[in-house]
């Protein structure tokens, strides 16, 4: 895909994330989950309950701590239903070091509400991030990857994936036309975008899909 056609086709990109998290995301950057480990200096032995296993629940890394970020929950892909859906002999140890070492953006607004909208989710209040794309886009291309699909997700049905669902953004199948043969659903970026400030529009206290307030 041509990375001008990609921010033509969506000029907005959206993050999750916790209620209050701004101020921590905006003086220390957005961080993939093993790069909040690597900032927050956990040592190689306690890494794997965060990093290689399955976050039923969100998790404090430093709890007490000032320092502390709580690492989101992965709920939606436990271990049994990831044996099922993962492809390419890959192991479901494997997929969590993979999607922990990402940040993710949605590529569009309603895919955002649909997570917001989540049974488990519905009742609590997030931070959203809307990030302008053509600015942010140019600037992480190298570390873009896009994807078809919600890859951290195996409900209802846990549909086969593999690595090979992230797409470098020129490799991203396209049409004659140029626009993407399967919508782009997923915005995914390596590691941490440690400026992520320079790119967001609007931070939006939201609780389902309703707007509480605009914070920043």
């Amino acid at each position: 895909m041509d990375l001008e056609k990609l921010i033509e086709l969506y000029p907005r990109v959206y993050h999750m994330a916790e209620r209050g998290a701004w101020e921590s995301i905006r003086t220390r950057g957005l961080m993939s989950a093993t790069a909040v480990l690597d900032h927050l200096a956990v040592e190689e032995g306690e890494r794997a309950q965060y990093e290689s296993e399955h976050r039923s629940q969100k998790m404090d890394v430093k709890s007490g701590d000032p320092s502390n970020i709580v690492l989101r929950d992965q709920k939606p892909m436990p271990e049994g239903r990831l044996i099922r859906a993962l492809t390419g002999g890959t192991t479901p140890r494997q997929w969590y070091e993979l999607i922990n070492g990402k940040v993710f953006f949605w590529a569009e607004e309603k895919r955002l509400h649909g997570l917001l909208g989540a049974r488990d989710y519905r009742k609590l209040e997030h931070d959203v991030l809307t990030l302008d794309s053509s600015a942010f886009l140019p600037a992480y291309a190298e570390a873009i990857w896009l994807c078809h699909m919600n890859s951290g997700n195996t409900w209802p049905m846990p549909h086969r994936r593999g690595t090979e669902i992230f797409c470098k953004i020129a490799d991203y199948p396209v049409t004659r036309t140029g626009t993407p043969k399967k919508k782009v659903v997923e915005l995914v970026v390596d590691y941490a975008v440690p400026n992520i400030a320079d790119y967001v529009v609007e931070v939006r206290r939201m609780q389902g899909r309703e707007v509480l307030g605009v914070i920043g």
